[in-house]
């Protein structure tokens, strides 16, 4: 029973650990100057980030479903702005599972779960009640 029980727990820590969002500590905001786009907030690794209009503050909306399509950016320590971005603009939310979700000028950021470092496939789409825009580097909705 014990060995079950140990085998269960570490299938479901594995289970836990593959699908989480990412989530790095000290996460990394930067500016990327994107052709099509003009200046916008990428994490480290270049992926683009966005907002919801749902959120009209720091609170998070995007839950379940939600979720799944534009995964949160998530931190575990305090976000660092890189070079062309304000420091003071960046922050937290706490979201309702006790994760931490970086903000910028007090948006929520979020991925879409498709895009690429070198693909922007969702900008300026209507879903789960909102639209969902890249973000400037002075935190302001790309339209």
């Amino acid at each position: 029973m014990k060995r079950f029980v140990l085998a269960g727990g570490l299938a479901l820590l594995v289970l836990l650990v593959t699908s989480a969002p990412a989530m790095a500590k000290g996460s990394k905001l930067r500016v990327e100057d994107n052709s099509e786009y003009g200046k916008i907030l990428v994490n480290g690794s270049g992926k683009a980030l966005y907002l919801f209009t749902k959120e009209s503050t720091p609170t998070a909306d995007c839950y379940g479903d939600c979720a799944v399509a534009w995964p949160p950016y998530l931190t575990s320590g305090r976000p660092i702005a890189g070079q062309g971005l304000n420091q003071k603009r960046l922050g937290t939310t706490e979201r309702t599972d006790g994760t931490t979700q970086v903000t910028y000028r007090g948006h929520p950021l979020y991925f879409y779960v498709h895009d690429t470092p070198n693909a922007i496939l969702c900008q300026d789409v209507f879903e789960f009640g909102g639209l969902w825009l890249l973000v400037d580097d002075r935190g302001r909705a790309v339209r």
